[in-house]
């Protein structure tokens, strides 16, 4: 019979995504207001369109996060 264990490389992978997703989640929520409150500036349109990569990609990285963590607990 075997036992089930948690892979430990793959949940150190997981919590890898969820601190790039948890470094975005406060990166691009400051740069929309950044570039919210500064709209007479010239660089307003390239830092709101970096601001929405960033909360893309946070979600992004939180969803394959939580999908590897999930994988290394139950695989």
């Amino acid at each position: 019979m075997e036992t089930k264990r948690t892979n430990k490389e793959l949940l150190v992978k997981g919590l890898k995504k969820m601190g790039l997703s948890l470094i975005g989640m406060f990166l691009g929520p400051t740069l929309l207001y950044i570039g919210f409150t500064n709209q007479d500036k010239p660089l307003y349109i390239p830092i709101l369109i970096v601001a929405f990569i960033v909360c893309a990609l946070a979600i992004f990285f939180a969803f394959k996060g939580l999908k590897v963590i999930m994988d290394s607990m139950f695989n």
